[in-house]
């Protein structure tokens, strides 16, 4: 299964946040597979670079980078060579969507399913799901 997994989701793994770690460690263990793009690795890095959102982590900054070496060892690399617009009413989301489609995943895994789920344009074939409902549907 391919999909895309927002940072909201990483960064709750490195947080110990029980179902982000479950969804991480899916890919980690090759159950899903989760696209990589030039935004999605931007923001990744922009945000695990916050040092007060982890002041109470598990993780040290040096653990955190190492988690997301493994990671990135498990992603699909893709470009996107199309914009869907308009589409999301947050301009800075609307990359989630386009790489899902360009690397046909099937899930946007995300904590910010109000948004990320409220798409203008419709695709029966993406669905925007909580970590808990991709864990309780894919993975239990």
């Amino acid at each position: 299964m391919i999909i895309v997994v927002d940072t909201n989701v990483f960064i709750g793994a490195c947080l110990g946040i029980g179902a982000s770690s479950t969804v991480v460690a899916a890919c980690l263990q090759r159950r899903a597979v989760p696209l990589m793009g030039s935004a999605l690795l931007a923001e990744y890095e922009d945000v695990l670079g916050r040092r007060s959102l982890f002041a109470r982590s598990r993780l040290s900054a040096k653990e955190r980078s190492e988690l997301l070496d493994v990671f990135l060892a498990h992603y699909e690399w893709t470009r996107i060579y199309f914009g869907w617009r308009p589409n999301l009413r947050d301009e800075a989301d609307n990359h989630l969507i386009e790489l899902a489609l360009a690397g046909g995943a099937s899930h946007v895994v995300t904590r910010n399913v109000r948004h990320v789920g409220r798409m203008e344009l419709r695709f029966p074939q993406l669905f925007v799901v909580t970590p808990e409902k991709f864990i309780k549907e894919h993975t239990g």
